[in-house]
């Protein structure tokens, strides 16, 4: 475990780093329907996210399954556009359909997976000690997803409960915004798909 503080760094870099937003735009979309008080909820629908990245990144690292580049590099911003598009329709998700939100998560989680994959297998080269480094570096994935949650639920918390925004409004801001980058990301990739 001597490349743990390594891969752990790697990890958390990779999912804060703005050149990948998209996966920082997901997980903000994901929980950007919630407030500082549902924490707990917003825990368990990241940990569902967490569950189904963890699974397919290992499946991908491990060289079990193979997904073309292109093509996970177009669904990544489709994830969001639905997630996006879940939370804008549904304006009282909050409370209902959540098992569906943690299933849509987890279901989503498997695709971003993927995507850390094509990263993690460019640093892992001819490594022999995959398992402890896929270890190290999904864990960083995870601190790194809660830094993104706990700043989402701060400014909700901000905006919401002091400036005095109606958290409507707020949800149906952020999720207009995220869903128009995504689609627009997902635009852009389309023809890398059809090729």
């Amino acid at each position: 475990m001597l490349d743990f503080p390594l891969y752990f760094e790697l990890g958390w870099q990779h999912i804060l780093d703005w050149k990948g937003y998209d996966h920082i735009l997901f997980v903000m979309v994901l929980c950007g329907i919630y407030t500082l008080g549902d924490w707990r909820k917003v825990l368990v629908l990241v940990t569902a996210f967490t569950i189904g990245h963890s699974i397919t990144l290992a499946l991908s690292v491990l060289k079990i399954i193979t997904v073309r580049t292109d093509t996970i590099e177009f669904l990544i911003p489709v994830t969001i556009v639905i997630t996006a598009l879940s939370n804008i329709v549904s304006k009282n998700a909050k409370g209902k359909g959540i098992t569906f939100k943690y299933l849509l998560a987890l279901f989503f989680g498997l695709i971003h997976g993927m995507g850390f994959s094509n990263y993690l297998n460019s640093l892992l080269g001819k490594s022999t000690n995959i398992v402890a480094e896929l270890f190290a570096f999904n864990i960083g994935l995870e601190f790194g997803q809660v830094i993104i949650v706990v700043a989402v639920l701060l400014l909700s918390f901000i905006l919401i409960n002091i400036i005095k925004i109606k958290k409507w409004d707020w949800t149906f801001f952020l999720s207009s915004a995220i869903f128009g980058i995504a689609f627009i990301m997902a635009a852009e990739r389309l023809p890398g798909l059809l090729h």
